[in-house]
């Protein structure tokens, strides 16, 4: 073991007079143990979220969609899905199409987004069939509507209701409700309503054309890939987009969030920081004598500075170890037991945790170790600069 951490070791373990100079190392340990177990746990709690939102988003939209300018004719489709299918990435196409309606009811007009679909083929794309609560997706005839449990709930509407629509032409249409369906996302269980695609033409007033084809692929994070490579096959006559591009701006502002909180908890980290420079600075004072002594015999001014470094880096090591065990564990059983149960007014009912060692984690322990050995500098470089004569001159 080097001379100088084992100095610093015992500068640091070791009874002293000054009790108050032990008591704010422990704080200082404490207090960036705090600080870490805080971070890890609310950004773990942030990924939970994350993670269980952007399920629900692609479980409501397909990993890609292929878009044509004006619409997709359906007399190319069937040569459109042959050209999409030949990616190796790719399972299962359906087309659709989608655009806004206004609904009547109980004299209240509101503007809805109508999808028509391929009920056979949707499921095999999105996640529908695990979202309809009451009904059957096959079940979607001709003249059916499947609505959202939160505008089934605002108007008190079930299977069998009526619901008058009226198009962009203004031509109404009844439709009768065969089914009921939970995404866990409000806006969508307000303003979805799901009909077949004959049915969408008709009310659209776009016989035999549709919006786009909606793409499954074998991996949804190599939808980028993926897209890129459909752009290149499909041409400049189509537009591709991947699920992260149709909800860019949500997942914008997730990741703006959990940046912020990153951010706002750091300051924990740092009141802890400033703690361990106090430390420091009082404990050069108490050691002058000693600091003197040693550059009598030799020592080095940056083998001073090592000394109260190396102190300073094993209270920010304690620290950051207690924490990132601490969290690590609260995290486990958050995931585990999952106690932590979430009024009714959320989609999820408990709350959700996941771990990401990399990079999140990492991060925070970096982060953590290089605020504290920025708080050593001052009082390491205070105590290079005594010189021997001026530290023993007293005593």
């Amino acid at each position: 073991m080097k001379i100088e951490l084992l100095i610093s070791w015992r500068y640091l373990v070791t009874k002293r007079k000054e009790k108050f100079i032990s008591l704010i190392s422990v704080l200082s340990v404490l207090g960036i143990a705090i600080g870490v177990m805080a971070l890890i746990l609310v950004i773990a709690v942030m990924n939970g979220f994350d993670s269980e939102l952007r399920d629900k988003i692609v479980g409501n939209f397909a990993h890609i969609a292929v878009l044509g300018y004006g619409g997709i004719d359906g007399a190319s489709y069937d040569s459109l899905t042959d050209k999409i299918k030949k990616n190796p990435h790719v399972k299962a196409v359906t087309p659709y199409l989608q655009g806004q309606v206004l609904v009547k009811q109980d004299n209240v007009l509101f503007a809805a987004d109508l999808k028509g679909i391929d009920p056979e083929q949707e499921v095999s794309v999105t996640k529908i069939k695990d979202y309809v609560r009451e009904g059957k997706v096959s079940e979607l005839g001709d003249n059916g509507v499947i609505v959202g449990k939160e505008l089934a709930l605002q108007f008190g509407l079930g299977v069998g209701s009526d619901l008058l629509i009226h198009s962009p032409a203004g031509k109404p249409r009844t439709l009768r409700i065969t089914g009921i369906f939970d995404s866990g996302i409000y806006d969508y269980d307000f303003r979805f309503l799901f009909v077949n695609l004959k049915t969408a033409q008709q009310i659209l007033g776009m016989e035999n054309r549709i919006t786009a084809i909606a793409v499954k692929l074998d991996n949804l994070y190599s939808a980028d890939k993926a897209k890129n490579q459909l752009a290149n096959s499909l041409g400049a006559g189509y537009m591709v987009k991947s699920w992260m591009e149709m909800n860019e701006n949500f997942f914008a502002a997730l990741k703006l969030e959990k940046l912020t909180m990153f951010i706002i908890l750091t300051l924990i980290i740092l009141v802890a920081a400033f703690n361990i420079a106090s430390t420091l600075i009082v404990m050069v004072v108490e050691k002058t004598k000693d600091i003197g002594i040693l550059k009598a015999l030799g020592v080095s001014r940056s083998g001073i500075r090592r000394i109260f470094t190396y102190e300073g880096l094993t209270i920010g090591i304690l620290g950051t170890a207690i924490g990132s065990l601490s969290g690590i564990f609260l995290c486990a059983l958050l995931k585990k037991y999952q106690f932590i149960k979430l009024p009714p007014v959320y989609s999820i009912e408990k709350l959700p945790v996941q771990i990401v060692f990399w990079p999140d984690i990492f991060v925070i322990i970096i982060s953590a170790l290089a605020i504290t050995l920025i708080a050593t500098i001052y009082p390491a470089s205070k105590a290079a600069g005594l010189k021997p004569v001026e530290a023993l001159r007293y005593e």
